[in-house]
């Protein structure tokens, strides 16, 4: 009879131990919507960057490079260390080799692709441009392996590509309270992101975009959360990023 009891508690013991897989997706949590997080962080399969202030662009010209600034096709190298670049100004704009200036602020980089091949066009048959924005980045700090800025090359990043080429989380890595921060005009919005929990994939691991920061606190952090909520509102990603860190 003690044997069976005995069993009986185990059976009960057992069966309320459980493993946690952040690629679960149990079939109620699947029916979620995506009202859950801030509309700025919801995916966006047709986002491009747009070309910001302060931005450093380089424009290659096949076979010319005279009108080429940090020329990818030519012997200069456009790596942003080498200075080979143009610089966005407080108005939007560039000083492009013969063309002079040129508004850039809030283009894409294939309408500025675009407009330069047919403003080229006065002086060469069927000009072949490439532009790129050697400053996107995003920056990830806290309980990673590698923190840091972290320079990218494409416009689709996801969360857990960004974590992976910092080597992974570190071994006190809260990975319930995960926050990724992003500048939209004046404001500051920010993302809360339990990487822990069962539930829609997709979701947690959102889609970020250059200029991004992200946020592992530490598991002893129980202050975190509050904290997060009375310093965004008034802040920049990058001074926001360095408060937060601060409570670290």
């Amino acid at each position: 009879m003690n044997r069976i009891l005995l069993f009986i508690l185990l059976v009960g013991v057992f069966a309320q131990c459980k493993t946690y897989n952040i690629l679960e997706t149990k079939r109620a949590e699947r029916k979620q919507t995506e009202a859950e997080l801030d509309s700025a962080f919801l995916y966006n399969p047709d986002y491009q960057y747009t070309i910001r202030k302060n931005d450093k662009i380089s424009i290659s010209v096949w076979g010319q490079d005279e009108l080429s600034v940090g020329s990818v096709y030519g012997i200069y190298n456009s790596n942003e260390v080498y200075g080979k670049w143009l610089m966005v100004d407080v108005n939007g704009h560039i000083e492009v080799p013969k063309i002079g200036t040129m508004h850039v602020l809030g283009k894409t980089i294939p309408e500025l692709k675009e407009i330069l091949a047919c403003v080229l066009q006065k002086w060469i048959v069927t000009p072949i441009v490439d532009v790129k924005v050697l400053n996107k980045e995003i920056t990830l700090l806290g309980e990673v392996k590698d923190p840091g800025v972290i320079p990218i090359d494409k416009d689709h990043y996801t969360l857990l590509e960004i974590i992976a080429r910092a080597g992974g989380f570190e071994f006190y890595a809260n990975i319930r309270s995960v926050k990724i921060l992003r500048q939209e005009g004046e404001h500051v919005r920010v993302a809360h992101v339990n990487l822990a929990k069962s539930g829609d994939f997709f979701k947690k691991n959102i889609q970020l975009y250059p200029g991004d920061f992200v946020i592992v606190p530490s598991k002893k952090n129980k202050d975190f959360d509050k904290r997060v909520s009375t310093i965004i509102p008034f802040t920049t990603t990058a001074t926001a990023a360095a408060i937060l860190m601060g409570v670290f």
